[in-house]
Formats: C-alpha cells, sequence, structure tokens
C-alpha cells in the first residue's frame, strides 16, 4: 500500500520491514506467527527457507551481471574475497575468544565462519534502489553484488575445517576431510555442477526459442526453475548448492542472450520480493530474544554488543582500506570504506556489508552438524552447539538494523537545496523532459546496460515481430512488422542537394526544427533553402 513511500521517500528496505513485521507478529508481541511452534525440527525448517532464498538470489545476482562479468574482473573478485575472508575470519575468532570465556579458539572460528561472508539479499536491497542508482557508481555496485554471492558459497571452507577441528581427535584427519569434503567435493564439485547446468540449459532455450517451442512466460519462469533445480541437484550430491546457483545463473548469461530475452520482464523482481520478504518475517519471527541473556553460558548482552562493534569495524574496514589498490573497481578510499561498511555480515550478497539470511544458513548447517546440546552442556561441541544461533542471530539482527537503516540517516543530512533539485529533476523526469521510467522500476532486477547492443532487433518468436532493443532500460521496446524492418533496411537516406529540396518543399514549419537547417547547414544553403520555399508558397 505505501511501499514506494517507504522505499522512496525514506530509502527504508524490504529487509528492515520484513524483520520488523516478524518481530510484531511473532511469539514475542502479538504472537500471531511462531515458527517454533510448528512441531518438528525447527533447524530444518530454518535451513530450507533459508536456503531457498538465497539461491534465489545468489541466480539472480549472476543473471544480472554483464556478459563474462566474472571472467573480466577476477582479479578485483578474487582480492575482495580471500583476503578479506581470510582477515575477518580471524579477527573475529579472535574477539569471540576474548569475549565469551566459555568458549575455546576451535569454537570461535566455528561462530566467526559464519559471520564472514557479506550478505547477498541484504546487499541487493542497499546497492539497489533510487539513492545507490544516483550515488553508488555502477561499477561498485557490480562488484559488490559479486562478491557477495561468491563469499556466500565460500563460507563453506571456512566452517567446515573448524567444525572437523571440533569434532575431530586428530588433526591431520580433520585436515584431510578439510581438503577432500570442504574444498574438491563441496566447492569446487558444486561450482562444475551449477556451470554446466547452466551451459547445458542456455543451449537448451536458445534451441527452443529458435525453434518456437517455448514462449515467452515458461521462457521467464525458467528463471526460478532452473535456481530450484541447481540447489535440488547439488543438494542431493551433497554440494555446495549456493556457490552452484550463483554458477549457473552466470553460465547461464554469460553470453547476454538469456538476458535479452527477460529484459522487460519484473517476474524475477516479484519473486525476489517475496522470497525476500517472507524469510525476513520468518527470521523477525524466528529471533531467539530470551536467549540473549544467558549467563549459565557466558552470554549476557553487553557482550553481544561487544562483539557486534568489533565486527562492524575490523571484519571489512580494515583489510579493505589496504587491498583496494589492488581492486580495479575501487577507485578511491571513500569507496573502499563504503564497500567495507555495507558488506557486513554474511548471506553471503544484494548489503553487502550486511549479515542476514547468508548467516544464519550456515549457523544452522553448523548446529545440524553438532551434538544436541544438554542441559547444562557436558562437552565444549555441546556449548557450541548451545551459544552458536544465539550469538549469531544478535550480531544479524544489529547488522539489519545498521546497515538497513544507514541509508535512511545519510538522506537526512541532505540540505534544502538538493532537496529542491532532486524535487525539480524528478518533475521534469514526469513532465515528458527526461527518461520515462516509473519509480518503482528501481527496484526491480533489470538487465545491466551493454549485455545487448543498441537498436538490435530481436525476433520474438510468438508473434512474428521484432522488438528494437534499449540496453538502458528507459524506454519501451518498439515493436515493427517484418515489412517494416525491410522498408527501413532498404531505405537510403537523402543527402546533400536532394536533402536541402525535401527539407524545402517540407514546409517552413518543418523546415525550422529541422537540425539540419538551423545547426548543420552553412549560411550559404540556408539562404537557397529559404528561397526555395518562398518561391514554391
Amino acid at each position: 500500500m505505501v511501499s514506494l513511500l517507504v522505499k522512496e521517500k525514506l530509502y527504508i528496505n524490504e529487509v528492515v520491514l520484513g524483520t520488523a513485521c516478524g518481530v510484531i507478529f511473532g511469539p514475542y508481541c502479538a504472537n500471531i506467527f511462531n515458527p517454533r511452534s510448528w512441531g518438528g525440527d525447527i533447524n530444518v525448517i530454518t535451513l530450507e527457507v533459508m536456503r531457498i532464498t538465497l539461491a534465489a538470489g545468489l541466480f539472480a545476482i549472476g543473471v544480472e551481471l554483464p556478459q563474462s562479468y566474472l571472467a573480466d574482473h577476477a582479479k578485483g573478485l578474487l582480492v575482495m574475497v580471500v583476503p578479506t575472508m581470510a582477515f575477518g575470519w580471524l579477527v573475529v575468532a579472535a574477539v569471540i575468544f576474548a569475549v565469551f570465556p566459555p568458549l575455546n579458539f576451535i569454537s570461535s572460528l566455528v561462530i566467526a565462519a559464519c559471520l564472514t561472508p557479506t550478505d547477498p539479499i541484504i546487499s541487493a536491497a542497499i546497492v539497489g534502489g533510487k539513492y545507490a542508482t544516483k550515488h553508488v557508481p555502477l561499477n561498485l555496485r557490480r562488484i559488490l553484488s559479486a562478491e557477495s554471492a561468491a563469499n556466500d558459497g565460500l563460507a563453506y571452507p571456512f566452517l567446515s575445517i573448524s567444525v572437523y577441528l571440533t569434532l575431530e581427535s586428530s588433526r591431520r584427519v580433520a585436515v584431510g576431510e578439510w581438503f577432500l569434503v570442504g574444498w574438491l567435493y563441496q566447492v569446487i564439485l558444486g561450482t562444475v555442477i551449477g556451470a554446466v547446468l547452466g551451459v547445458a540449459f542456455s543451449h537448451l532455450m536458445k534451441f527452443s526459442h529458435r525453434k518456437g517451442f517455448i514462449d515467452r512466460e515458461s521462457y521467464v519462469a525458467q528463471y526460478l526453475a532452473l535456481a530450484l533445480f541447481t540447489i535440488g541437484i547439488t543438494r542431493t550430491l551433497g554440494s555446495d548448492d549456493l556457490l552452484a546457483a550463483f554458477a549457473a545463473g552466470s553460465a547461464i548469461s554469460w553470453d547476454g542472450y538469456f538476458n535479452t530475452q527477460i529484459e522487460d520482464e519484473v517476474f524475477s523482481s516479484v519473486i525476489d520480493l517475496l522470497l525476500n520478504c517472507g524469510c525476513f518475517v520468518y527470521i523477525g519471527a524466528w529471533m531467539p530474544f530470551n536467549m540473549f541473556n544467558a549467563p549459565e553460558l557466558g552470554i549476557t548482552p553487553w557482550r553481544l554488543v561487544v562483539l557486534f562493534i568489533a565486527v562492524l569495524i575490523l571484519r571489512r574496514i580494515p583489510p579493505l582500506l589496504v587491498l583496494y589498490r589492488w581492486v580495479p573497481e575501487i577507485t578511491t578510499w571513500k569507496e573502499a570504506l563504503f564497500s567495507g561498511h555495507f558488506g557486513p555480515v554474511r548471506s553471503s550478497s544484494d548489503c553487502r556489508a550486511g549479515m542476514g539470511v547468508g548467516a544464519i544458513f550456515v549457523s544452522t548447517l553448523a548446529v545440524t552438524e553438532l551434538p544436541t546440546p544438554q542441559t547444562p552442556p557436558q562437552s565444549q561441541a555441546e556449548i557450541l552447539s548451545a551459544t552458536l544461533q544465539t550469538i549469531v542471530s544478535f550480531v544479524v539482527l544489529g547488522s539489519i538494523i545498521i546497515h538497513g537503516l544507514s541509508i535512511p540517516f545519510f538522506s537526512l543530512g541532505r540540505n534544502v537545496r538538493s532537496r529542491t533539485v532532486s524535487l525539480t529533476r524528478t518533475w521534469t523526469a514526469r513532465n515528458g523532459h527526461g527518461p520515462q521510467a516509473p519509480d518503482w522500476l528501481l527496484w526491480a532486477r533489470r538487465t545491466p546496460a551493454g549485455s545487448t547492443r543498441p537498436g538490435t532487433p530481436v525476433e520474438d518468436v510468438e508473434t512474428g515481430l521484432k522488438r528494437k532493443v534499449d540496453p538502458t532500460g528507459v524506454t519501451e521496446p518498439q515493436v515493427i512488422s517484418e515489412e517494416e524492418a525491410v522498408k527501413k533496411a532498404r531505405h537510403i537516406p537523402e543527402l546533400g542537394p536532394a536533402a536541402m529540396i525535401s527539407d524545402a518543399t517540407a514546409g517552413p514549419a518543418s523546415m525550422e526544427g529541422s537540425p539540419r537547417v538551423s545547426q548543420t547547414m552553412p549560411m550559404a544553403e540556408k539562404n537557397a533553402v529559404r528561397r526555395c520555399s518562398f518561391a514554391s508558397s
């Protein structure tokens, strides 16, 4: 009812609104929506809700990136993902070990692994919309989205080595399993499966589209179907399903053909909005507020606050300020600071400095690998199992609040003059002097500029017509028939004296509006045209 007002005027996204609704409707307020009362294993339910939401978001990020983006920007992504994640993992583990006495350093590494990646869902909400479109450079928005998607899937190796060291008695066995299972089987095999599925479906859908076997609605529906199909296969095999979804999205749009076919559709944006809203409503209702003060487990509010502040300041900002010189997409220290702040906690994706769906997913996955805790816990593994989700959920809640409200806070600092200029530009655009794109499309997932060439006719097999593509996504597609396309192709523009005669016979009114008469003609030719026009009248 008021979504455009809230998003475009207050700059509050669905992440904050969904979480607030979940808290209000949840068991600690209205008690209308309580996931923990559904029966069964709440961890299994939470895991699958987060998995589906993340898979759809990561697949969408892969599709939205320009053609062969990962190959062209491999250097910047490698620098942003590997050293930044490793630094944040170790630093956050050291803070947890110092703040929470019951946990040893290995257990601290498990919790830190859950907080290492940035969240693609929160990131998408922050690097999209009117504010980001106007104030955040395009290259920065793209690299943050790609980084959030990549480090979401790469959280598995950090988590697996920590869990193996916790559960295995021999460190040699733990390291061996980490290399064989954590890296080869989960990360590498998952990436290969996703890429193969993406390429295979890309060729299959091209063939079906050329032969007229598939309609436009079914073509667009593959956006969600392939994401679910990919995580279904990789989940069955036990590989990294999140990284596979991202690889599949990148592979299917590698040549830009898939983007061209779905660029005028907002189906994916609607699906993303529904999944994100539902997921964060679930997170708000799922939050274990009663566990934020559990002294018997060493958890107290002040310890949680100290950890959150340390994560906010130390996890990403220092390494990016040091390494941004090796990231071509980040040109200044201010952009590095922005990237470090809006990349906070793990989803992995679209704050990218924020944590959210990914952190809860990884923490829930870790809990399913640990023993069920007794009361009181009898071992270090049980202590970790009892405290893991509580610590992670508090940091996620803080990240949603801080990163979700950062843009509204910054927007309050605008002065009256900048507001007036913004209002004037908006009025100008809406009154025919600017691009006629509705405001709500700024939040929609759109094909990036450059993935299709301007004016390239794209054949629609259903109607037999050709659509003229505008890669900026601002103008509506022009539909022309085959006959019109042939006529335009055969038409030879008039040049020289013939052009002057045609302009002269068009009459004074059209001549005045003609750019050739008013701008490009020499004075002698202008006089000649005027004399011809006067004689004909």
